[in-house]
């Protein structure tokens, strides 16, 4: 099935429990981020390893099985504008109350959608990550020039299993599935999230 654009990215940060931070802890008041226009939206996710070949078992000089391999795909993200401190949660960069920022060595659990869409704009397409963990090896910083060179956030997450999807890193959601439930969705992936009253405020 063709599929077509970046609609929108989900981030939340959860416990050692599996459940969403909130608040100060979280990314926002109810623990959940929204790639959105303000921030200037995301560029691309790029998944790769979603699914990994077993190994090649011969006998009887010839080819007789393939071993059993789970996967646990990476996503090389591009926000074109990802807020300080939601940048810094992520990437486990902890404040010395001062305005400087360390570098963890425990990186915190992130989780993480990516929604596509079907070619008819009709239905979403959701990779879901529940157990990770983001990382940024590089920044690459230009010169203006005539025009302004704009360095854009280029994160790595990189996904863990989870014993609820069976070992997986990954599961996958079609909102043309007529069973398809988005609160349940992101209650499952996000660690019992529920929608705020109120509008979510990051911090």
């Amino acid at each position: 099935m063709a599929q077509v654009g970046l609609k929108k990215t989900y981030l939340a940060l959860l416990d050692d429990d599996g459940k969403i931070k909130e608040g100060d802890a979280g990314l926002a008041t109810d623990g959940l981020y929204k790639s959105n226009s303000k921030d200037l939206g995301t560029l691309s996710a790029n998944i790769t390893n979603i699914s990994t070949n077993g190994t090649q078992q011969f006998g009887d000089n010839g080819m007789v099985d393939v071993t059993k391999a789970k996967s646990f795909p990476q996503v090389a993200g591009v926000w074109n504008n990802l807020p300080f401190d939601i940048k810094a949660k992520l990437l486990g960069r902890e404040s010395d109350g001062k305005g400087g920022y360390l570098q963890s060595q425990d990186l915190p659990r992130v989780a993480l959608i990516v929604e596509s869409e079907t070619i008819d704009r009709k239905h979403s397409i959701f990779y879901a990550f529940s157990n990770g963990q983001m990382t940024e090896a590089a920044v690459n910083i230009q010169t203006d020039n005539a025009n302004e060179n704009r360095v854009g956030d280029t994160l790595t997450y990189q996904s863990f299993g989870l014993d609820d999807w069976n070992g997986q890193g990954m599961k996958m959601f079609y909102s043309g599935d007529a069973d398809f439930d988005k609160a349940a969705m992101l209650a499952e992936v996000f660690g019992g999230y529920a929608e705020a009253t109120t509008p979510s405020t990051s911090n």
